[in-house]
């Protein structure tokens, strides 16, 4: 295939895992009985993504917890009272409080990543949270011996490690999970919170060559959890002009689900550096409906109309669980969704000629 093709990151959980989580939480089960539901639904979900006919595939964070908080997971120096991302629908999320320093990971991705490769001769890549994201975890009121100029230093050498660590392990790309872009332009509508964000992602971003940041991407996304976004009435052309700013060689762009996707086209169009690839959103997770291939070639065709073909890449919109308890879309359709991306994309080339 010509056009790169790329799953974001999660698929649901099957529902003996999220189950099992329950009672992992509830002390009905051990670690190592968790472990074994995880090493199952992980085995599982290759095969299924696999069978999509999907050239890259991903462990579709069957064993994370979210996917922003895996690092934190089993940190003694955590409060519950963090910050709240309020979701469209109503519902909301809270990020855990830091309470103490110094601040270190707790687990790193490549554990995910090597447990996926052992499964699959295919190209595996693997989403890491992005540092700015981590850095919302640092309370207002400051943290007593522990100055947040010397978290962020802890949490600039602790996700350029989860990038290094992904590398080394033999990722065929390292994806890095930036919702927060969108969703701080609702905090700071001036785009001073947005600026920062970037900024500190770059300093995690400076510790890798150029070659390496080629296989270094970053995805954007106005959220998804339990069939509802968080900014997705923030307009695109606020955030994407400083989205491109950001020191990586690819870069995954929500699509199917904007209102306006020509408009968001031009944007891209305007921005995109000489040393970067987009990718487009071509499906929406949160829509139960499974498109067609059709409409995805027609989706992928739009997008050529704006971006050179070879800088052209699609992938899904957002991951379709990513948190571990989202059961608002069911594996079956996920997987439907996965193939008809494949497919798509692949009609697209043919129709295009590459």
């Amino acid at each position: 295939m010509t056009i790169p093709t790329e799953p974001i990151g999660s698929i649901p959980r099957p529902a003996y895992l999220v189950s099992g989580l329950g009672d992992f939480a509830a002390g009905r089960i051990d670690a190592n009985a968790l472990a074994e539901l995880e090493a199952k639904a992980l085995a599982e979900t290759i095969g299924r993504l696999e069978e999509t006919g999907s050239p890259v595939l991903t462990d579709g964070e069957q064993g994370k917890p979210s996917f922003a908080t895996y690092p934190l997971a089993g940190s003694d120096s955590l409060a519950p009272d963090g910050v709240v991302i309020p979701f469209a629908d109503g519902h909301t999320r809270q990020l855990p409080k830091l309470t103490a320093g110094p601040f270190r990971y707790q687990t790193y991705a490549d554990e995910y990543l090597v447990r996926a490769k052992k499964l699959t001769d295919k190209p595996v890549k693997q989403a890491v949270i992005a540092a700015s994201a981590i850095g919302l975890i640092y309370p207002q009121d400051g943290i007593d011996g522990y100055s947040n100029e010397q978290f962020v230093a802890d949490l600039v050498d602790e996700a350029a490690a989860d990038i290094r660590r992904s590398l080394d392990a033999g990722a065929d790309s390292v994806q890095l999970d930036f919702t927060e872009g969108r969703l701080s332009l609702k905090l700071d509508p001036s785009g001073g919170l947005l600026q920062l964000f970037v900024d500190l992602n770059n300093r995690v971003l400076e510790r890798f060559t150029e070659q390496e940041r080629q296989r270094i991407g970053v995805h954007t996304c106005p959220g998804g959890d339990q069939d509802s976004a968080h900014s997705l009435d923030v307009d695109y052309s606020g955030l994407l002009p400083t989205l491109f700013r950001l020191n990586v060689g690819r870069v995954y762009v929500q699509l199917a689900s904007e209102s306006d996707p020509e408009k968001a086209l031009r944007i891209i169009a305007e921005h995109l550096r000489p040393d970067q690839r987009v990718f487009v959103g071509v499906i929406d997770p949160i829509d139960p409906r499974v498109e067609t291939a059709e409409e995805v070639r027609d989706r992928v065709l739009t997008a050529a109309r704006h971006i050179p073909v070879d800088r052209l890449g699609t992938c899904d919109d957002c991951g379709f669980s990513p948190f571990a308890d989202d059961v608002s879309t069911s594996r079956d359709t996920a997987f439907a969704k996965i193939a008809a991306r494949v497919e798509g994309t692949r009609l697209a080339a043919e129709t295009l000629g590459v």
